[in-house]
């Protein structure tokens, strides 16, 4: 099966609409493929594994079809609570989509945990899968040409039919808009899903709060990868302002597990706490289209990754 071009006798090819997730380990790439497809940043990307953790979703519109992409946390060997939960995330998602796309970096051998969601991917029997090579623009093409064939040795080795290979590179953007051609083809006909127009059904709190968690992870590298979340408590139109210079005030809270990490994100003077509510209410802006006032305030949340009421709190 290879990407159609509608000549003009298929041009009344039924529409066709529906669902399509990327699975993978942490940090393969899933979400910086989400907001290639989509062409805007609607999932939030770091270089951090585990960062995601909402299924967001992206809706690509063409004229023939509508695509929806579900962004699911990566999968992995659980140790908390929270771990578990995302494992539960991903695979209720696996079995409500039209397609699955399992993305393998190009730069990285085939290790146990691919093994692992190879496996677990079989066991999907009418589920189509494409395994999805990102990252190209890292790797020399003996190097691509080698992974492309542990790929297909993994899936007969393991049972599991592939019903594409394609090689992708979302910051390069190459093959980005033919990875879609092959998707659409492998969903139901269907009327669109969602108004023209629509790029996610994630309220937009939601992304707010991603977005605030983003920038905020990104100044601690490596020292708070997963015990930061983020709750907008309120986004309001200020009151008083003239119609052509609205201005939205956005009350957000991050929260971290223990008082030894308050220093960290809020830095010398509130230095990188301030750091990071300028770089996210530069996205916030764009993401809402208006002005934004940002309010920050950083609270302590005890062990709130191993406790389920902490967890149901912070939206897990």
């Amino acid at each position: 099966m290879s990407a159609r071009t509608p000549s003009p006798e298929t041009a009344e090819a039924p529409h066709r609409a529906g669902f399509a997730c990327f699975v993978g380990r942490p940090n393969a790439g899933k979400s910086t493929l989400t907001n290639a497809l989509v062409g805007q940043k609607v999932a939030i990307t770091s270089n951090r594994p585990q960062t995601t953790r909402h299924t967001v979703r992206g809706i690509v519109h063409r004229p023939e079809a509508q695509l929806i992409l579900v962004d699911t946390p990566g999968l992995h060997k659980p140790r908390t609570l929270l771990g578990e939960r995302l494992n539960d995330i991903v695979r209720t998602t696996w079995a409500e989509v039209d397609v699955i796309g399992f993305c393998l970096p190009a730069d990285e051998k085939l290790g146990p945990g691919d093994r692992f969601i190879v496996k677990e991917l079989a066991a999907i029997k009418k589920t189509p899968k494409i395994a999805v090579v990102t990252k190209t623009d890292l790797v020399d093409s003996k190097t691509l040409a080698e992974q492309l064939i542990a790929i297909d040795q993994i899936g007969r080795e393991l049972g599991l039919e592939w019903a594409e290979i394609i090689p992708v590179s979302a910051v390069a953007d190459q093959q980005v808009g033919l990875l879609a051609d092959l998707l659409v083809p492998l969903l139901p006909e269907s009327p669109p899903l969602y108004p023209e127009g629509d790029l996610t059904d994630e309220p937009e709190q939601v992304m707010v709060a991603e977005l605030i968690r983003e920038a905020a992870l990104e100044g601690v590298r490596d020292e708070l990868p997963h015990s930061i979340a983020v709750v907008v408590e309120e986004m309001l139109p200020r009151e008083d302002r003239p119609a052509d210079r609205p201005l939205l005030d956005i009350h957000a809270n991050v929260y971290i597990e223990r008082p030894s990490q308050k220093g960290i994100i809020i830095g010398p003077k509130g230095k990188r706490l301030k750091e990071v509510g300028t770089k996210s209410r530069k996205h916030i802006e764009a993401l809402l289209g208006t002005p934004v006032f940002l309010d920050l305030h950083v609270k302590v949340a005890k062990d709130w990754q191993r406790d389920p009421k902490q967890l149901r709190k912070l939206g897990f």
